[in-house]
């Protein structure tokens, strides 16, 4: 069965995320919910694991609703087990990175008041100074493999439980049943720090439930009931992620194939040599690195209806390749950890290029200038958004929200955008990566856009520094194809270029060489570690 697109959004299917997981598990009881390290995981199976973690939160230990749990795993299947289970415990969700460090962690963790901790059991040795300087009276080890194999859970300085012990004892016990308002908090989702320290955006289960049916909506016409495989190569800490292989598929009753370590190449692409994949979910890097690989090439797209794109500016250099890979056409989207995520999403069979599409139903956007007036058509300004996604707030920090909200209910972006006459919407830039030079606005994007279309560009940073004579000048940062090519050779040719393509004020005054650019686990590249 294909789903009809909706065209008013109807939240009535469920109450809570929590009814949305229980009546799914239901429904496809026997099919497969998750696959990861070759392990398939049924939805009932799903259902049973999340009821016995639940069962265990709440009967051996002094947590009650409302309390904050933070996962810190990569995308295995013990992830998806724990954070269901801590929903239907009735406690709030603090998707947490693996990769951050100490002071991170110790920011996340004392901020959200989290009291409990699911972790990575190689990640336990560095979690000491964490625990004694936060509030965590818990922490449940688990192994990749646990699932599969119960591993030993190695000794640190402080007091661990392991994931199969934590399930064996809550199927002892009776489960409590919850029952959430939409208006109850199910995450406090943390910001990416780009600009400081990380706050918690808090989410409802009716801001997720909103979200996933308005995506469902968008992108109708690829979904199939019970058959979908969508491959997750995007971290699910990430709300990106999340949103998709959490909420949005499992609902539908497809099959989330769960990739634990993307930046493995080859594993991703062995992987999914094994699964017809219907779906897939990426970025620009992600994108253009696959489809260098000849393995990836060699595989069979005949099944793939949809490949999304979110997260950052999608290239015209990545969506072109992986067209031409795949024969599948990139539905790019926007949105934020604030928003659920999504704002804006192109719908397959109906995208442009260059844009992230249209608002996604019931959700009103408006682009701002600095007074928070709306500016004609075409023009460039802040974007704003109003809709059942959008978060109640950050968390414990009403200033930082009043910051964000304009006076009839808004949340202000931070990213710089336009509008077409009929709806579709183009990002310009973060707000706070901006260029002036002479005056003049220059939008990293836009350089980047055209340096990932030169012949011997991998991937580019563009970034502004300080300078003399223009206040800031554009430097752009290039990751080359042959890494032994002429570098003196490379800067002019791509000088060259960008002189033909670029307005004189926007061509890099400064070509830097390296050998590859910083970025965040999602695989955002990190501007600021450039600037740095």
């Amino acid at each position: 069965m294909s789903y009809d697109a909706d065209t008013v959004l109807d939240l009535s299917h469920y109450h809570s995320v929590v009814d949305l997981i229980e009546k799914s598990c239901a429904k496809y009881a026997d099919k497969t919910a998750y696959a990861c390290l070759g392990k398939h995981t049924s939805f009932n199976e799903i259902e049973v694991y999340s009821r016995n973690f639940a069962t265990y939160l709440q009967q051996h230990t002094n947590l009650s609703a409302g309390d904050r749990v933070a996962i810190q795993l990569p995308n295995i299947t013990q992830f998806v087990i724990a954070a269901y289970g801590v929903m239907r415990a009735g406690m709030i969700l603090v998707n947490t990175n693996p990769l951050y460090t100490e002071r991170e962690l110790t920011h996340q963790y004392n901020d959200s008041g989290a009291k409990l901790l699911v972790v990575l059991s190689d990640l336990l040795p560095t979690l000491t100074n964490v625990v004694k300087n936060t509030q965590i009276e818990y922490v449940i080890s688990t192994h990749a493999l646990d699932l599969i194999s119960p591993q030993e859970q190695p000794k640190v300085a402080f007091d661990t439980i392991a994931f199969m012990d934590v399930l064996n004892q809550g199927a002892k016990k009776t489960y409590t049943a919850i029952s959430p308002q939409k208006t109850d908090l199910v995450a406090l989702q943390y910001t990416g720090g780009t600009t400081g320290l990380s706050k918690g955006a808090m989410l409802s289960h009716g801001n997720l439930l909103a979200n996933s049916a308005q995506v469902k909506s968008r992108i109708a016409s690829t979904m199939t009931e019970g058959e979908d495989v969508f491959v997750a190569p995007l971290p699910i800490y990430h709300i990106y992620a999340f949103m998709v292989n959490l909420v949005l598929y499992f609902e539908s009753g497809g099959c989330s194939v769960l990739i634990p370590n993307p930046r493995d190449i080859a594993g991703l692409i062995k992987t999914m040599q094994n699964y017809p994949f219907t779906g897939f979910a990426g970025i620009n890097t992600l994108f253009v690195g696959l489809c260098h690989q000849p393995e990836f090439k060699a595989l069979d797209f005949s099944k793939m209806t949809i490949t999304i794109s979110g997260g950052t500016a999608l290239t015209s250099a990545a969506a072109n390749i992986w067209q031409q890979t795949t024969g599948c056409m990139i539905s790019e989207g926007y949105g934020l950890s604030e928003t659920s995520p999504v704002v804006c999403l192109n719908a397959p069979g109906h995208q442009r290029l260059g844009t992230i599409g249209k608002a996604v139903l019931d959700t009103q956007v408006k682009i701002l200038d600095i007074n928070d007036n709306e500016v004609p058509i075409g023009e460039a300004g802040e974007l704003a958004v109003k809709g059942p996604q959008v978060m109640s707030g950050y968390w414990n920090k009403p200033q930082e929200t009043a910051k964000v909200m304009t006076a009839d209910g808004f949340f202000k972006t931070g990213d710089i955008a336009t509008a077409t006459d009929d709806g579709f919407y183009k990002i310009v830039d973060r707000k706070k990566d901006m260029i002036i030079v002479s005056g003049f606005n220059v939008y990293p994007n836009e350089i980047e856009e055209v340096l990932s279309n030169n012949e011997l560009v991998l991937e580019c940073a563009v970034i502004g520094i300080e300078d003399e004579r223009s206040g800031e000048a554009v430097k752009a940062v290039i990751v080359l194809k042959d890494a032994d090519h002429d570098l003196p050779a490379a800067k002019a040719q791509i000088s060259d270029y960008c002189r033909s393509q670029l307005t004189a004020y926007k061509v890099p005054k400064i070509i830097e060489f390296i050998p590859q650019l910083p970025k965040s686990t999602v695989g955002k590249i990190l501007r600021r570690e450039l600037r740095n």
